[in-house]
């Protein structure tokens, strides 16, 4: 049974193991709290927990949606995008009060829980914490959290943590080589930017993304390392208008996260990528003027998130990049 809980896992092997316990010796927590960077297998285990503890002859119901002891609730798709109480109350603990149907234990699975019952929004969560608090016999909730400083401190609580870690680069190596991508530019890539991150890595390793993300990185650093205002409005619009706008932003703050790494004395992915460029900007300025200009670019992701408009935001963003000063919003 445990043995199928790994099938086709790659790391995580400290959640594994807090999970094999759970499986062999039939002692489960009414909720588990999933808790680490998305696109880690935090899902994906999830789901192979069900399937090992249900059984493998119903993998292909389960995985299908088709199960009735394996629900997944996920954020709905409009405004900002929490849970209704209704759904919570129409669905959710209906399910919850009559489960397990078919199989001795019912999965209830709550990707991006972070998002669906939130913190700032918290009446859905509240309609669900009786149930965590006193969960029926043979259900376990699966709470998958990214964030899970943005769930009430009552949820956090009453659930049993288990931490989900960044791959490493042999890990995603290994990934990478399942997927079948060549060891090259772009394999090299897409693992020095994705951040530790299984479904980051393939999705840079795909028609050199990667690759022209870490040039544009270079690009928008160049151009505020320079003195010319034209370069950087340039520079602000590209990172506005591109077609892997979040993406894109998120590998320029990777960047400068390694080059903090690099000019502290440490080693990173992208050391490997570009050695020689990346070592010589790295010793140009003290990890900290690097360390400051990734936190300006976390402020901006902030911004944006609170529903900045894109080309302002990158305007000052750039102008931040080259004073190396940050000013921290007060609504930050």
């Amino acid at each position: 049974m445990t043995a199928s809980l790994r099938a086709g896992i790659i790391g995580q092997e400290e959640a594994l193991s807090v999970l094999e316990r759970a499986l062999t010796q039939n002692r489960w927590p009414g909720t588990y709290l999933f808790v680490g960077p998305s696109g880690v297998g935090k899902e994906r285990i999830a789901l192979q927990l069900a399937i090992s503890s249900i059984g493998e002859a119903a993998e292909k119901r389960i995985r299908a949606g088709n199960h009735p002891d394996v629900r997944i609730f996920r954020p709905r798709d409009d405004g900002r995008r929490n849970l209704k109480v209704q759904t919570v109350r129409e669905e959710i603990l209906p399910h919850a009060i009559s489960a397990p149907f078919e199989a001795q234990r019912s999965f209830i699975i709550l990707p991006e829980v972070d998002v669906s019952l939130p913190l700032s929004a918290p009446a859905a969560a509240n309609a669900l914490l009786k149930t965590l608090e006193e969960p029926r016999a043979g259900v376990t909730f699966i709470l998958l959290s990214e964030r899970p400083e943005r769930l009430l401190p009552t949820i956090r609580s009453r659930s049993q943590l288990v931490r989900f870690e960044r791959l490493n680069d042999v890990e995603l190596r290994e990934l990478l080589e399942r997927e079948g991508i060549a060891e090259g530019p772009e394999r090299d890539a897409a693992i020095a930017l994705s951040r530790g991150r299984a479904d980051r890595a393939i999705g840079l390793a795909t028609d050199g993304l990667g690759e022209s993300l870490f040039a544009l990185a270079k690009e928008v650093d160049a151009a505020a390392a320079g003195n010319r205002p034209r370069k950087l409005l340039d520079a602000a619009d590209t990172l506005a208008n591109h077609e892997h706008g979040e993406l894109a932003l998120e590998c320029l703050q990777t960047y400068f996260r390694d080059l903090t790494v690099l000019a502290a004395g440490g080693d990173s992915s992208m050391t490997r990528f570009q050695a020689p460029s990346m070592v010589a900007r790295a010793q140009s300025e003290p990890a900290a003027a690097f360390a400051a200009r990734g936190a300006m670019i976390e402020d901006t992701r902030r911004e944006l998130e609170a529903n900045a408009q894109p080309l302002l935001a990158m305007e000052r963003l750039v102008f931040r990049l080259r004073s190396g000063v940050r000013e921290r919003s007060e609504t930050l």
